[in-house]
This record gives C-alpha cells, sequence and structure tokens, in this order.
C-alpha cells in the first residue's frame, strides 16, 4: 500500500496520561457593518443566527475526529462558544475541555470554523463579501506540555 514515506497514521496515545485539558480558538468574520447588525440583533430573516452558530459550533467540537482524519474521538466534556462584535467584523471564540489523554485544539479550531461558516451560510444572501479570516488556537493547557498561550 504505496511507500511509507506518503504513509498516513494516527499518534498512539495509549501510554499518555489522562489529564484536565483546555484549548481556546479564535476566527474572524468580516462583513458589512449594516450586515453585522443585522446579526447581532437576530433581523436575517432565517432566525436566530448566534443560537445556529453556538449550536453548529457545539456540534463540530463533538464530531472533530470524524471530519479530520487523524483526530482521535475523544470524550468532549464542555463547549462555549461566544461572540464579539466590532464596526466591520465579529469574532466567534470558543473554550472546549476534556480530561483525556489528548489536546482538544482541533475541536476548539473547528466549533470557531463550522461556527463561522454557519453564519456566513445565514448571512450570505445579504452580503456578498464575507470573508472569514485569521482562524487560530489563542490557548491550550494540560498534558505534558502544560500551558501555551498566543503571543497576541
Amino acid at each position: 500500500m504505496g511507500s511509507a514515506k506518503g504513509r498516513i497514521r494516527m499518534v498512539d496515545i495509549s501510554e499518555k496520561k489522562f489529564s484536565a485539558r483546555m484549548s481556546r480558538a479564535r476566527v474572524r468574520l468580516c462583513a458589512s457593518p449594516r450586515v453585522l447588525r443585522m446579526i447581532k440583533e437576530g433581523g436575517l430573516g432565517k432566525g436566530d443566527c448566534l443560537a445556529a452558530a453556538q449550536a453548529a459550533g457545539i456540534l463540530a467540537a463533538k464530531n472533530t475526529a470524524a471530519i479530520i482524519p487523524l483526530c482521535h474521538p475523544l470524550p468532549v466534556s464542555f463547549v462555549d462558544i461566544s461572540f464579539s462584535f466590532r464596526l466591520d467584523f465579529m469574532e466567534i471564540t470558543s473554550v472546549v475541555k476534556t480530561a483525556y489523554a489528548t489536546g482538544v485544539e482541533m475541536e476548539a479550531l473547528c466549533a470557531c470554523a463550522v461556527a463561522a461558516l454557519t453564519v456566513y451560510d445565514m448571512a450570505k444572501a445579504h452580503d456578498k463579501g464575507i470573508v472569514i479570516k485569521d482562524l487560530r488556537l489563542l490557548e491550550k493547557r494540560g498534558g505534558k506540555s502544560g500551558v501555551w498561550k498566543a503571543l497576541t
């Protein structure tokens, strides 16, 4: 089955210790001030955009292993999706927690990405120029590597 060089493999975590782990991620969604106001005030016409984005982000965190091939399925114990608004963009932040043998960075990133895509889907009829950008890990805690925080 192909060469060893191109072979993918899931990391073996069977010897790793379970510990409390947390990851926080963020993404930005840029849109017109009018559309951001509509999102914030629930005026898009498809229903409560932020509630839909929260639900989608939570589902994405819980199902990350189903869409990212080498992620381990893990018991997510907490997911929070929050929103903050500026004049020409909104930020979506996720916090994901578990007590397991591997971290939840991918779950936090997936939660943000899918929440942003949900907002995009609900708002695209009002603004064709929406841009989703700057998806990034902000912080991770737990495991052998301890605490990591983004510099900015």
